[in-house]
């Protein structure tokens, strides 16, 4: 029996999703950071499983949901809020603590009206105290009737392969929706700038990831060399910003590329040439033009 269905991960900032949805795929699909509001896109991941349980999940990543106010953030919450719908199995994200999240009871309420079954998972089991953990669950149930309940903990692996199970057990019987050898629908470019944006938000502080944009300007395969050519642009809100990213004598922008090259040498298995420029772009984050010429939402 081939089984094969959409599964949307969901959940407040910073809860450990694009970890989860690296964890499932086998391959970093998705930049991490200890930084919430890391995950700007929907993403998805699409993993393969043979037998005794044949089948092809399409795992979606999703921005943090939180109560948004600017602009940016708002197209991220909706980005999120779009899977709900559209998918056959939500997991909803939350950490180990002593009792849920005021987050997590936001977007438990915004559950209410949705049609798909939804597994709790609590993630970072590896960095809470055990003893809290049946407390929360409890806490949990009374919140929402949750199909399924799984601790977990997506950077160890712990637990991982019985959510697995649990989701193939609910899936319909289904067709294979992409070729096996795919692991994403995003672009190479798509990756390549968020490779580029993982290390500004590592190698940064303050308001300085939250308001930087990377552009791939050029993506360039030469066969013959065993190259990829990529020049990028980052794009920052204000004058002030640019010279943080630039650095003294340009060093943090060497060290950015630096980073980021080997990152996508190891994604791409090639050599790779980067050049990296910094433009201004004022106040983007509240530019609705410039937010869809970015790529946080639909064009018009």
């Amino acid at each position: 029996m081939f089984k094969s269905g959409f599964i949307g991960i969901i959940g407040r900032p910073n809860v450990g999703k694009s970890t989860l949805l690296n964890r499932f795929v086998g391959e970093r699909i998705a930049i991490t950071t200890h930084k919430p509001q890391t995950t700007r896109n929907r993403i998805m991941g699409i993993k393969n499983l043979g037998a005794p349980q044949p089948g092809q999940m399409i795992f979606l990543d999703t921005p943090g949901i939180h109560r948004a106010s600017s602009p940016l953030n708002r197209a991220m919450v909706d980005a999120a809020r779009v899977t709900f719908g559209n998918v056959d199995l939500l997991l909803l994200l939350a950490e180990t603590g002593s009792a849920p999240h005021p987050d997590d009871r936001f977007i438990i309420e915004s559950l209410r009206d949705q049609h798909p079954p939804v597994f709790l998972v609590i993630n970072k089991i590896d960095l809470g105290e055990r003893r809290l953990l049946l407390p929360l669950i409890d806490a949990f149930r009374d919140l929402y009737p949750f199909r399924e309940i799984i601790p977990l903990s997506a950077l160890k692996g712990e637990g991982v392969d019985g959510l697995i199970g649990e989701i193939w057990a609910l899936l319909p019987e289904g067709p294979r929706y992409f070729p096996e050898e795919m692991m994403t629908d995003r672009s190479e470019r798509f990756i390549a700038a968020e490779i580029i944006r993982e290390k500004i938000t590592i190698r940064t502080h303050q308001e300085i990831p939250y308001a930087t944009a990377v552009v791939i300007d050029s993506f360039k395969e030469d066969e013959g060399k065993n190259l990829i050519r990529i020049a990028a642009t980052i794009h920052v809100a204000k004058d002030s910003q640019k010279g943080i990213i630039i650095g003294k004598k340009g060093a943090m922008l060497k060290e950015i590329g630096t980073r980021a090259r080997l990152e996508m040498e190891k994604f791409f298995a090639t050599k790779v040439f980067l050049e990296l420029f910094v433009r201004v772009a004022k106040d983007w984050t509240n530019d609705p033009r410039m937010l869809r010429e970015f790529g946080y939402t639909e064009r018009e």
